[in-house]
């Protein structure tokens, strides 16, 4: 069985090790400024999942160029892909985000330019930057949706329908823009069935994936549904089998971004076995070489 991983695909595109410099555009996000909500999604952290991004203080150049000294340091790296990651980083003026993205993609060293966003988030002056932008470099525009199933997405507190999520898909493709859509495996009260359909729907719709396991976070809403024994997180073994299940439904031209994902040890509150990385992808590779999943590209007839 084929695992089109994110490392396979940037090698046979690029023909070398490409890495990722998450940066920060310090913007926020329509539910948390009061446009939808005040609250923000239940899981989300209060630095927005951008705990190891770059100080949004520092200009993009200067948050690329300190992130690159810290790869050379451990690396002959030469490509890279620039990483929108906190919040929502097509939430704002839109002189700001061509700023802000031109500075990303001019640099020289700058292969890819990734953003992380809401599909609510696409109006027309943005999908005309991101086309602009994809005609010099490659643009993957990186969709939280997290869960296909309303009553999940509802408790989440996502406030959007499934059908601006195809919505932003579609108008996208019809500029040739590469989609990554996160899902979430873990969420309170979805079966492994429920999980399954999600990434069934993505894959089908995505170029790429990213799996991510539930974390339990300090000072999130969450963590009081979780304190007060309204669910379990998973153990490892049961992500490991649904992890399994999941790359079995992907098709084969999908490429995996993520496998499972960090959750900052300082706000780790469940699943704890999740902050032993090392144990956890050896444990995933155990798995995989028992079902027999390898990793190849889509052209390697694996």
């Amino acid at each position: 069985m084929l695992y089109y991983s994110l490392n396979e695909y940037l090698k046979s595109t690029f023909g070398e090790k490409v890495y990722k410099i998450s940066l920060n555009g310090g913007m926020t996000c329509p539910n948390r400024d009061g446009t939808l909500s005040t609250k923000g999604c239940i899981f989300c952290s209060k630095g927005g999942s951008g705990e190891f991004s770059a100080d949004e203080f520092l200009s993009v150049t200067e948050q690329i160029e300190q992130a690159k000294q810290r790869i050379k340091a451990k690396s002959d790296c030469k490509k890279f892909i620039a990483y929108f990651q906190p919040f929502t980083n097509t939430y704002a003026d839109i002189s700001y985000l061509r700023k802000i993205f031109y500075e990303a993609i001019d640099n020289p060293e700058i292969s890819v330019l990734s953003i992380a966003t809401r599909p609510d988030c696409l109006g027309k002056d943005v999908l005309q930057l991101i086309d602009e932008l994809n005609r010099i470099k490659p643009i993957w525009i990186e969709l939280g949706l997290q869960t296909i199933h309303k009553e999940t997405a509802e408790y989440i507190r996502r406030c959007y329908e499934l059908e601006v999520y195809d919505e932003a898909v579609k108008n996208l493709k019809e500029i040739g823009v590469s989609v990554v859509t996160h899902i979430i495996l873990g969420l309170p009260f979805e079966s492994k069935e429920m999980m399954l359909e999600s990434v069934k729907y993505a894959g089908e719709r995505s170029d790429g994936i990213k799996l991510q396991l539930l974390h339990v976070l300090k000072d999130t809403d969450l963590l009081n549904d979780y304190n007060d024994g309204l669910f379990k997180t998973l153990s490892m073994e049961e992500y490991i089998d649904i992890l399994c299940d999941c790359i079995a439904i992907l098709p084969k031209n999908v490429v995996i971004h993520r496998l499972t994902g960090d959750g900052d040890k300082k706000l780790l509150v469940s699943p704890l076995w999740s902050a032993d990385k090392k144990r956890v992808l050896n444990s995933i590779n155990k798995a995989f070489r028992e079902r027999n999943i390898v990793q190849g590209s889509k052209y390697s007839g694996n």
